[in-house]
């Protein structure tokens, strides 16, 4: 199995839908990818919470799946998420994604009920059997009401062969340390919570997994390229300027921020679906003050 070379900024994409939210406006989905391989991200990735994917029917699924993986035309890799509720419905959805050219796939384990552990590896094992992709585990207990100990993740990542990668989104920094040295290094992790992006780093993160690119990208990969010159001074500095907007964009909810940021820079891309409301217009105001500064 070749493994992409999967690293840095790492952007979500949105779902554009039309003025009534009913239809899917891929043309405008081309748009926002474009503005975001632009922008010189490292890699790109569709059908996250960003993008929706929970409020989207099966055939929206995979309509967004192959419009994506085939506007991106390999130009950066393509991470495309598959979490469903179901171990089937999340192989039916990798498999989609492997066939239309996706580089790797996230999954979330999603689940109305508690799932023990050797569910929740019992699910990662069967996903891994049926594709050859690399899989990214994604931890965020705040989304699918599962959290998963750093050392469950670590179990994981040895029973199933085509899992590379790990992205934690807890907020927890002592969970990335903590895998970190259980692993030996040996982990690649990624950064899932905005505020947590600069102590992420620092703790080794091999990258950035966020919206925020779609409206400050630059921001964002100089913050990396300082990183990566370990000129932390310069990294605070570019953390601490951008921070007001992270976390505005994590407590007023992706969808519904990104989407009211896309408007104001020009890139109508409609409302989030029902039952996510749009930003009000008082807070896109304060968004788009946010953003000009």
């Amino acid at each position: 199995m070749l493994t992409p070379d999967i690293h840095g900024i790492i952007g979500y994409t949105i779902t554009p839908f039309s003025t009534d939210g009913e239809q899917l406006d891929l043309d405008t989905l081309g748009h926002s990818i474009d503005r975001l391989i632009d922008s010189g991200i490292h890699a790109i990735a569709p059908l996250g919470s960003t993008g929706e994917g929970a409020y989207l029917s099966d055939y929206e699924w995979d309509q967004v799946c192959e419009f994506s993986t085939q506007h991106v035309a390999k130009r950066i890799p393509t991470i495309v998420s598959v979490s469903d509720l179901t171990t089937a419905k999340a192989i039916r959805r990798a498999r989609f994604a492997q066939d239309r050219g996706a580089d790797a796939v996230m999954v979330l384990p999603t689940s109305y009920w508690k799932l023990s552990e050797a569910e929740i590896l019992a699910h990662y094992q069967a996903i891994g059997g049926s594709i050859d992709l690399p899989i990214m585990v994604y931890n965020n207990p705040a989304t699918s009401g599962t959290d998963m100990s750093p050392e469950l993740i670590l179990r994981i990542f040895n029973a199933v062969e085509n899992v590379t990668m790990v992205k934690e989104s807890t907020g927890d920094i002592q969970r990335m340390h903590r895998l970190q040295q259980l692993s030996e290094g040996q982990v690649p992790f990624f950064n899932g919570c905005n505020p947590m992006a600069l102590e992420a780093f620092a703790a080794g993160a091999k990258g950035w997994c966020t919206a925020a690119p779609n409206l400050i990208a630059t921001l964002n990969l100089e913050l990396y390229a300082a990183i990566l010159a370990n000129d932390l001074e310069r990294a605070r500095v570019l953390f601490y300027r951008q921070l007001p907007l992270l976390d505005f964009i994590l407590k007023g909810g992706l969808p519904a921020t990104i989407k009211a940021g896309l408007r104001s820079t020009g890139l109508d891309v409609g409302n989030p679906r029902l039952p996510v409301s749009p930003l009000s217009d008082a807070a896109s105001k304060q968004l788009l003050a946010m953003i000009d500064a």
